[in-house]
């Protein structure tokens, strides 16, 4: 599982002032206390058993290369690199493609990448089973990127789009990880407010079962949950009624607190992630 840390995401309070209006932050992170949360993140993924690999400081990416999540996806064949339609970050594809691509024993093939005007970020997409893989359609994910995944994917993958809503306009983060979050593979965390009426009867038809995230608990990115094993999972602090309804479907849950990694950014503990190995 990749990360970066806010050291070489971050790296200074002067980098810090310098990025995070243009950014959308809703306030500058504090840069100690990013470092200590972050480090408290990682101590999490690898008590469940994970291998941690960390991003490589790079220069022409932002602060938001904290959230790895996007950058890149993960298929049958290795490494796809995105299209970013964030404009800050377009940069982060290559330098993944960098750090994760270089020629050592856990270095991953690279499978393809998404070409302009294709566009395509990792936090619309979520592999449901081994075989069929639900990619949002938004601001940040447009058709022709899903088309050329679609092709890199292979024919034996079945790429659902979903159409996301307008929300709060074409500068916000809308992906389909802020509304749907599986934890099983009959169990996923649901915004279902937001979600298309069709794409929430096929999630049904399939056998799976929701864990609803209350409204008031949805801007604090309750649907927002990474799952480090079949019902065991990590939830950003602050949700107790997602977190509550979790552990009554025997969902293991852990917390940590991410005022400065997640709340900030509005990133939440998938987005802090790029698992590189399929988990379906």
């Amino acid at each position: 599982m990749a990360v970066k840390h806010p050291r070489d995401a971050f790296i200074d309070p002067q980098t810090i002032a310098a990025q995070w209006r243009q950014l959308n932050f809703s306030a500058p992170p504090d840069l100690a206390r990013a470092i200590d949360q972050h480090d408290r993140f990682v101590d999490l993924l690898r008590a469940s058993g994970a291998r941690v690999t960390y991003l490589p400081r790079e220069a022409g990416t932002t602060l938001d290369s904290i959230y790895a999540r996007d950058a890149s996806v993960v298929c049958r064949d290795g490494l796809v690199l995105c299209s970013m339609g964030k404009r800050q970050r377009v940069e982060e594809p290559a330098a993944q493609c960098r750090a994760l691509g270089q020629a050592d024993e856990h270095a991953l093939p690279i499978a393809g990448a998404i070409e302009r005007p294709g566009l395509l970020e990792g936090g619309d997409l979520v592999w449901i089973d081994p075989a069929t893989v639900v990619v949002g359609r938004g601001y940040r994910t447009n058709a022709e990127g899903i088309r050329q995944f679609r092709v890199l994917a292979g024919p034996s993958v079945d790429v659902i789009e979903v159409p996301l809503p307008h929300w709060t306009g074409e500068e916000d983060v809308m992906h389909l990880m802020s509304l749907l979050s599986p934890v099983d593979h009959d169990l996923a965390v649901v915004y279902s407010r937001l979600l298309p009426v069709p794409f929430r009867e096929w999630l049904r038809d399939r056998g799976i079962h929701f864990v609803e995230v209350p409204d008031a608990e949805f801007e604090s990115m309750g649907a927002n949950v990474l799952a480090l094993a079949p019902r065991r999972a990590v939830v950003l602090t602050g949700n107790p009624r997602t977190r509550a309804a979790l552990e009554r479907c025997g969902v293991e849950v852990v917390e940590y607190d991410g005022s400065e990694i997640s709340i900030k950014g509005a990133g939440g503990p998938t987005c802090l992630t790029r698992p590189l190995r399929r988990g379906v």
